[in-house]
């Protein structure tokens, strides 16, 4: 670890997590309560009032989250979908622009053209490798945000976040990066020049598909006021139990990314020998345009590869439902591997748009289970082609 900074490890067992002092319990006790007890008109106890402003289970995960991506404010929402709405209402008004990569998650495509877009909030998808085309985007515009996903999702495009940051500010802009796929343990948005990190916790943090939520984290105590008076006057905050099992979750990302990260890598390198498969998208290969990109800026390559194949839509969706130890289904990040189809599932929203997946592609979460046994669910998939 580096002088007084504990490590990754360290932090994520640790950061808002010391024992109950009346029983010492190592864990910290569960707090459902929806309202505190005052010890006079305006004197709270420790600042807790009411659960949508401030709870103990909810705050110590914010505390971590926080540690974890290298800021200094966190919050946790009731989902990855209301973090991201509650960050840009928190920072544009009507009238304000959100330049965003044209491989975005199709839910925040759909927030971000469909819910917002009524409210006044315009956009423009570009390719976040093209930096002209960024620039002109953003200058064409009253853009107030710049959005990547890096890996992107689900096509596993890498954008360079410090270049992206330095054309963002240029303009007056702030950059927000959605590191879900990367998850805090791989990539630090915030120390390569990003303003605002978010997340679907649901995924790689909780770890273990069985909670729902979101995150934003923040280093600018201006915009983490802004955003905490949104999370307070909206309420979409995370429950109790989900602060709970998400802080469970998160105590063991390290570990559980480090197993992602080399499944996936064996997957990718597997795929790419098929002669069935068109092109394989992983990071982690040497043949992937943003290989050495992806290499400067996270500690490894992640758990999610995404595949195309030759055969088109009809061998897609065959393996997609032949498989036996990857589950077909929406989501990603768990211990277990997943099979998802996007231009059907994940990505529904965004089909005859420009950020429209192709028809063929496949998009697997690789788990952490013993990866000979993935390999063999594949093999048997790919023997019903």
């Amino acid at each position: 670890m580096t002088e007084n900074i504990p490590g990754f490890n360290t932090r994520a067992v640790h950061a808002g997590q010391e024992f109950e002092p009346r029983t010492g319990a190592v864990v910290p006790p569960l707090h459902f309560s929806s309202t505190y007890a005052q010890d006079g008109i305006g004197n709270l106890r420790a600042g807790y009032e009411y659960g949508r402003g401030g709870n103990p289970t909810r705050d110590a995960l914010q505390e971590q989250l926080a540690a974890l991506e290298n800021g200094t404010h966190a919050y946790s929402f009731s989902s990855g979908l209301a973090a991201e709405d509650s960050l840009i209402r928190a920072l544009a008004e009507p009238g304000d622009h959100i330049v965003l990569g044209n491989d975005a998650y199709g839910g925040t495509y759909r927030l971000i053209s469909k819910v917002l877009g009524g409210w006044g909030i315009g956009n423009t998808p570009v390719d976040m490798s093209d930096h002209a085309a960024l620039k002109a985007a953003v200058a064409a515009n009253k853009t107030k945000l710049v959005w990547v996903e890096t890996p992107s999702n689900p096509m596993m495009r890498i954008s360079d976040i410090a270049a992206i940051a330095e054309i963002a500010h240029a303009a007056g802009a702030l950059l927000v990066v959605d590191n879900t796929f990367a998850s805090p343990y791989l990539q630090q948005p915030l120390d390569l020049g990003a303003d605002v990190v978010v997340h679907s916790t649901t995924k790689y943090i909780g770890g273990h598909s069985d909670v729902v939520g979101g995150a934003i984290v923040v280093k600018d105590p201006v915009l983490a006021e802004a955003i905490g008076f949104i999370q307070f006057a909206v309420g979409a905050v995370s429950g109790p139990m989900d602060a709970f099992l998400t802080t469970r979750g998160l105590k063991t990302l390290g570990v559980r990314m480090r197993t992602h990260s080399e499944n996936a890598m064996a997957v990718a390198q597997w795929l790419a020998q098929r002669p069935e498969v068109e092109a394989v998208h992983y990071p982690g290969l040497e043949s992937h345009p943003g290989h050495e990109l992806a290499k400067a800026q996270m500690r490894d390559f992640g758990g999610m590869v995404s595949v195309q194949f030759a055969g088109g839509e009809d061998a897609a969706r065959i393996v997609a439902e032949a498989t036996r130890v990857f589950t077909l289904a929406e989501s990603l990040g768990g211990i277990e591997s997943l099979m998802n189809y996007p231009s059907e599932m994940t990505h529904a929203s965004v089909k005859g748009t420009e950020l429209a997946v192709p028809v063929n592609l496949l998009r697997l979460s690789v788990g952490i289970e013993d990866v000979q046994d993935l390999i063999a669910d594949l093999d048997q998939a790919f023997a019903k082609l």
